[in-house]
This record gives C-alpha cells, structure tokens and sequence, in this order.
C-alpha cells in the first residue's frame, strides 16, 4: 500500500518508521532520516493518497495506522509528525505489538478546529498546463508563506504536471483528518511527545488525554520552533529523537 524510502542497514538497534504530516512524502524527511540511519535503519513512508503510494477515498487514522502496521516487520521505533503523529499513536492503541518507542512531534490526539481546505483550493488554483517550472506555480499560490509555498511545490510532479496528492479524497476526508477518534486501550511504551515552544497544537490542557492514553508519555519541547520543529531546528530536533531511542 505504502511508498517506503529506506536509509541505511539494519543493525542491532530496531528500525525507525518516520510517518510524514498532510501535503507531505518521505522524501521531506530525507536529511534527518539519512543522519539518524547511522544507528539504525529508517523507512519513511508516503502515506496514503501522497506521495508514490496509492489513492484511496477513505483517510481516516484507523486505516493510516493499518497502513503502517503493514509495513512494520516486527517491532518497530515509530516518529510521526502532525498527521503522520496522529496516525502513529492510533497505530500504537490499534497495533501495540509493533511499536517499540512513539514519538509524536507537535501533535495531540485530540480534534483541532483550523481546517486546511483553504491550502488545497490554492494548489487547484494553479493553472499546471502553463507550469514548466515550480518557480512557474509559485506566483499562482497567492500571498503566503515561501516556506509553505516551497512545501507544497515538492509534491508537484512537473514532467506529468499533476500534484502527488489525492487533493479529492484529502478534502473530503478533512473532518476525520483534523479529528482524532473516540478510542479505548492504553499504549504502555515509552512515549515521547515533542513540541515546538511557539507552536499552539499541543496545550497543556492536551496533557491529562495525552496521558489516559499513553501513561508513560514524557514532554519536551524546542525553543524557537512552531509546528514544523524538524524544519526549523534540524539539528535539535535529531539530537532530541536520537537521546529518546537511545535511553
């Protein structure tokens, strides 16, 4: 079902599974999954309807989190961010045999009321018949952000001039996407939830959910980072993954 990008040899440490956020690949994760491959293998993946894996209309996080249970062979260290975070921990309450260590990165298992139709209306306003260039599509996105306009543009594919994601399936699915479902069962395992210090997507008033679910949950956070910590302090945020797997 899924795209995987490998880094690295197995050794005697598990492998890591990195499960990217919406709008986004694996591929977004390839500096830190290549530093991070020099204690272990890392397998990021294309989640569904991103990416090279395959389309579907349903995307919700118990088919995520199935999604990435069948790519675990084993027991596996398992980091997602965002959407990807979200279908990481309802991977570890569906399928707690195959995760060994969750990281969860600027997310909370909880529903959230900003919605991102507004970001797939910009990507289908790009006219990609006259795109021969990203930079061709950049004046097309309108006034925002150029770090989100470059986000995006790593999911166009210029030679087929069509975006690799399911931009249908992705808006009609956005109630499930920015929720999180109504679960029962605990994951026991050491759990390690990191924010970025100005982000607002993990409140204190998350922690006592956060904690029914995963009681062995530890918190941290980055200074000067918002939602896309791992984007904004690499460095920092591989020295804070590495220390969690490695304790």
């Amino acid at each position: 079902m899924l795209n995987t990008i490998l880094h690295g040899e197995k050794t005697g440490n598990p492998d890591l599974l990195i499960a990217h956020g919406l709008f986004g690949s694996g591929r977004n994760w390839g500096v830190i999954a290549k530093r991070l491959s020099d204690e272990r293998r890392v397998v990021a993946v294309d989640m569904r309807n991103h990416g090279s894996s395959e389309w579907s209309d349903v995307h919700d996080y118990p088919h995520l989190a199935d999604d990435l249970a069948e790519v675990i062979d084993g027991q596996w260290d398992v980091l997602g961010h965002s959407m990807g975070g979200k279908a990481s921990m309802m991977l570890a309450l569906k399928h707690p045999e195959k995760v060994r260590k969750l990281i969860v990165a600027d997310i909370a298992p909880v529903g959230y009321a900003h919605t991102q139709s507004d970001n797939i209306e910009r990507m289908r306003g790009v006219d990609l018949s006259t795109v021969d260039q990203r930079s061709d599509a950049v004046a097309q996105f309108g006034d925002i952000d150029d770090g989100l306009k470059a986000f995006f543009l790593q999911s166009l594919d210029l030679k087929e001039k069509r975006w690799k994601l399911n931009l249908d399936a992705l808006e009609a699915n956005m109630d499930a996407i920015i929720g999180f479902p109504e679960v029962s069962g605990r994951f026991e395992g050491p759990a390690f939830f990191l924010s970025g210090a100005e982000s607002t997507y993990v409140l204190p008033e998350y922690r006592a959910r956060i904690k029914e679910l995963f009681p062995n949950a530890v918190f941290a956070k980055i200074p000067g980072t918002g939602h896309w910590l791992h984007a904004e302090k690499p460095r920092e945020f591989e020295a804070a993954v590495r220390s969690f797997l490695n304790a």
